[in-house]
């Protein structure tokens, strides 16, 4: 793999060349070593030999590179000796009086054949990062408008060495890599090479290595991963057919079942764009959606027809799903177009397709968001394997929507490891225990209230299912109370891990069960690659255990809204929304919205803070707390339970705040609910109790 970056330098060729080409200044701008020492030939230039090894994460990474070319002050080229195969260039050239474009390119690749091309995939999007930011840290030097402590080019260099060993290691031991076929593991390299890290890729790589293994088990019975394959390339060939070319957006309203999967792996093997609509969105949310993404074709459930009866005029409309006693669908179904489409190989397109996924529109309208490469990629596979325990041919099923954020990770995952996919196409809990011990389910991906769901079910219903198999219960989408995570574990075992992100930062930190068994409520610690930090309202970064607005940064964060407009950025790094502290040990405790915010009597409350503490309530079913006027305080909170029984009383509940919290913290109402509002993704529609 080839990765390189440029940049513009306010200095000198013979200034930048004094940083890049003398050994002895290293330890000025180099953080990290284990290990630098000369090793043969000259002090520097041509010949010389260095032992390099630097400490990124859990890797140490490095080995022993030689000089081999030395002109200055124009260029340097190395390559390795022993150690990661690297081959790596400096190349200074004039660009104008006083300025200097400075370009560096590395060149490596991982041992073994699929091995090194699955690492070299999974780390070149992180490469490309380090390498960017690698010339930034060096053009600040040169300039003098870097501080002493940054790190030096080298540092990030070995960075991206590291990155690279450290992710072929994690792919190794999730057991990606076995004995095989030697036709099957180049079919597969070819599959990445052609489509990149994309749907289409992990579809067609899966077919070559297992092509008779069930790749998907939905109602309508089971697909092989060769028969997947096929269907796809025949959907796409038909699109194509149709009309749909390169670059065209196309909106998909599908809950979990064959047809999103499908839909979605055509049009990446397509080049084209999947904008993947909500299921629990109202018409007017449709239609606004529609009108500002503007996709040339829709593509959607028969069940929803008469939601989008008004976001599908004069677009190209395609039915994935018809109503098994319905009449007949007026538009063409996804089974005609595979029926009558070419099931060879297509061309891999010039350049691959993104995702559109919209944000939940909890608080405003939905907006679209877009990232390239990691957004799409199989590098996110690599920092969550690091963390979840995931592993190659497993069963997962999702229960997460598919078209949320989450539920769709987790499609690309599973497809990435050669798992099975088991889906249904609505949610009902025990008919999703069902599910995981029919088909030996090694992997559960859900939302916290479904799990919250699958506990309300009767003792004798919950027993009667055999969930020995189940070795990860990954949750996302909304907030994950302490008190509900110690249950799940208590009866199902300690396989229950969290996410903690959104859309557009895609995570900021993983809890696994010693995380939240050590400390309930914790939203866990931040991945590799990925930095958190708390500020106060000047964006002041603040000390361990104070409470402050939460910036994440990593290689996944989004490229910006489709309609225009971003998130807030400090530093490289983007604000999530939300207020938290970090504790001695690093973990992350999300205590709730930063527009949630609310001052009582002069005092800062965080509604959050009450509904954890009423959720471990006996009495009390669910909770959301909310701000509401208050002539005396100015703002005070208000609690809407749905209550267990017959028993609470709007005093109990506010005898129990005060006997946990603050007297400011008591919610001045209380009002008794059959059911709180919710999306898809189990976050409750606070928008809704206000009103």
């Amino acid at each position: 793999m080839r990765v390189q970056a440029e940049t513009i330098v306010e200095a000198s060729r013979e200034e930048v060349w004094e940083y890049v080409a003398t050994p002895s200044r290293y330890r000025e701008f180099m953080e990290g070593l284990s290990r630098w020492e000369h090793q043969g030939g000259p002090e520097a230039g041509l010949g010389a030999r260095y032992a390099m090894r630097l400490q990124v994460g859990s890797a140490d990474a490095g080995g022993l590179i030689e000089v081999v070319e030395f002109e200055p002050p124009g260029e340097i080229a190395w390559t390795s000796v022993l150690g990661i195969d690297q081959r790596g260039r400096w190349r200074l050239r004039d660009a104008g009086p006083g300025r200097t474009k400075v370009s560096l390119r590395l060149s490596y690749q991982a041992p073994g054949a699929l091995f090194g091309a699955l690492a070299d995939r999974l780390a070149a999007p992180t490469v490309g990062s380090h390498l960017r930011r690698t010339l930034a840290r060096l053009k600040a030097r040169v300039e003098h408008s870097a501080p002493e402590s940054e790190q030096g080019p080298l540092t990030r260099l070995g960075a991206v060495l590291g990155a690279a060993a450290s992710g072929a290691r994690v792919v190794a031991e999730a057991g990606l890599l076995r004995p095989e076929r030697l036709d099957r593991l180049a079919r597969a390299a070819l599959a990445l090479a052609r489509f990149g890290p994309t749907p289409a890729a992990g579809v067609a790589a899966a077919a070559a290595r297992y092509p008779a293994a069930p790749a998907l088990i939905d109602e309508e019975g089971t697909l092989s991963f060769s028969e997947l394959h096929a269907r796809s390339n025949a959907l796409a060939s038909a699109l194509a057919d149709a009309g749909l070319l390169e670059g065209d957006g196309v909106a998909v309203m599908c809950r979990n079942h064959r047809g999103f999967v499908e839909i979605v792996a055509a049009l990446s093997k397509l080049g084209a764009h999947s904008l993947l609509l909500n299921t629990s969105f109202a018409a007017p949310q449709l239609a606004e959606v529609v009108s500002r993404e503007k996709p040339r074709a829709l593509v959607y459930d028969q069940e929803f027809a008469e939601l989008l009866a008004d976001a599908g005029r004069r677009r190209k409309r395609f039915v994935a799903r018809p109503e098994p006693d319905g009449p007949p669908p007026s538009d063409r179904t996804l089974e005609e177009l595979i029926a009558g489409g070419d099931r060879a190989d297509v061309v891999a397109p010039a350049s691959p397709g993104r995702v559109v996924i919209l944000t939940s529109g909890t608080t405003g309208a939905p907006k679209g968001a877009t990232r390239s490469g990691p957004g799409t990629s199989l590098e996110p596979v690599v920092a969550l394997l690091e963390r979840i325990p995931l592993r190659a041919r497993g069963r997962t099923v999702i229960a997460a929507p598919l078209f949320h954020s989450w539920g769709f990770s987790h499609l690309l995952i599973a497809e990435a490891l050669s798992s099975t996919i088991i889906l249904r196409g609505h949610f009902d809990p025990e008919d999703t225990l069902a599910a995981c011990a029919r088909h030996r389910a090694t992997t559960l991906a859900a939302v916290p209230v479904m799990i919250q769901r699958i506990l309300d079910l009767p003792e004798e219903v919950r027993r009667r299912y055999d969930l020995s198999a189940l070795r990860v219960v990954a949750l996302s989408g909304s907030a994950l109370p302490g008190d509900l995570a110690t249950r799940f574990m208590d009866e199902f075992g300690d396989v229950l891990f969290n996410l903690y992100g959104s859309t557009e930062v895609a995570w900021a930190a993983i809890a696994g069960p010693e995380d939240m068994r050590a400390a309930p409520g914790t939203a866990g610690r931040a991945p590799r690659g990925t930095t958190l930090r708390i500020v106060d309202e000047q964006v002041v970064e603040l000390p361990t255990g104070q409470t402050g607005r939460i910036f994440v940064g990593n290689d996944l964060l989004f490229e910006g809204y489709t309609g225009g407009g971003t998130k807030e950025t400090l530093d490289g790094l983007m604000a999530t929304g939300d207020v938290g502290h970090v504790d001695e040990h690093a973990r992350l405790f999300v205590e709730g919205r930063d527009d949630e915010m609310i001052v009582s009597g002069g005092e800062n409350v965080f509604p959050q803070e009450v509904e954890d503490l009423l959720a471990r309530h006996s009495g009390v079913g669910d909770v959301a707390v909310v701000g509401v006027d208050d002539e005396r305080f100015g703002q005070a909170l208000k609690a809407f339970v749905v209550a267990r029984g017959n028993g609470l009383s709007e005093r109990a509940v506010q005898d129990y705040v005060k006997e946990n919290l603050a007297r400011f913290k008591v919610p001045r109402e209380v009002e008794f609910i059959d059911e709180l509002p919710r999306n898809a993704t189990g976050k409750v529609l606070k928008r809704e109790l206000v009103e």
